[in-house]
């Protein structure tokens, strides 16, 4: 029987297959960083579309396409939305499975960004809207001056947190073949024979960026308390 070193060794040492981690953890990492882009610019946009027309009756139409959009991908699975992009959109277009990643979990992303911005923006008193409007700024002004920047601060814990499940989302990224993370662990898997080692490696590699992520997360929440209070 094997000893664990050995195991260790036959797992990630041979044929340098350790390698499958660090590439699949690149493109995690990749898929992660541009997904929240697309997530927060989109996600900011139909929010103000959506806070917009509450308040002020404008953007009907945006508004109701922003709410269709809203539905159908809250309402269905991110791995259903991922694979219907690559199998059914561009079934017929050789395109690089990086950029249906981004696309896929950035469109998922902002349906979620888009109602926490949303919420931070209707929670800001209508009495600053007022306020623009006192400083001679019409609506448009007085919601970039002065409300977005009031909302971004109030809902950026939770923004963060969002970034946070998006990179534990990636992990489904395989199903269209997709070397991240979880697919460079189960390659392994496949090589070897052995599901231990390389699914604890994986897990513990999402588990120290999700900790470090929270850590940040923690102390941005810590600081704006202060910021709050002084």
């Amino acid at each position: 029987m094997k000893s664990f070193l050995e195991n260790l060794h036959d797992t990630f040492i041979v044929d340098d297959r350790w390698k499958y981690l660090t590439n699949g953890l690149k493109t995690t990492l990749l898929i992660t960083f541009f997904a929240v882009i697309i997530g927060m610019i989109l996600g900011f946009i139909i929010a103000i579309i959506r806070a917009s027309h509450d308040k002020t009756g404008k953007f009907k139409i945006l508004n109701l396409f922003a709410k269709l959009y809203l539905t159908v991908i809250r309402g269905t699975p991110v791995m259903v939305q991922l694979l219907i992009i690559y199998y059914v959109i561009f079934a017929s277009v050789n395109i690089d499975k990086v950029f249906v990643g981004i696309l896929a979990f950035g469109l998922n992303s902002a349906a979620y960004v888009a109602e926490i911005v949303r919420s931070g923006i209707m929670s800001i008193d209508n009495g600053q809207f007022e306020a623009g409007t006192s400083l001679g700024m019409n609506y448009s002004k007085t919601m970039v001056y002065i409300i977005i920047p009031q909302a971004f601060k109030n809902v950026l814990p939770a923004l963060a947190n969002e970034c946070i499940v998006l990179l534990k989302e990636t992990s489904v990224a395989g199903y269209i073949a997709l070397e991240d993370l979880t697919k460079g662990g189960d390659i392994i898997r496949s090589l070897t024979y052995e599901a231990f080692l390389p699914l604890i490696a994986v897990a513990l590699i999402y588990l120290i960026m999700v900790v470090a992520l929270s850590s940040l997360v923690s102390r941005l929440e810590r600081r704006l308390a202060k910021s709050d209070r002084g």
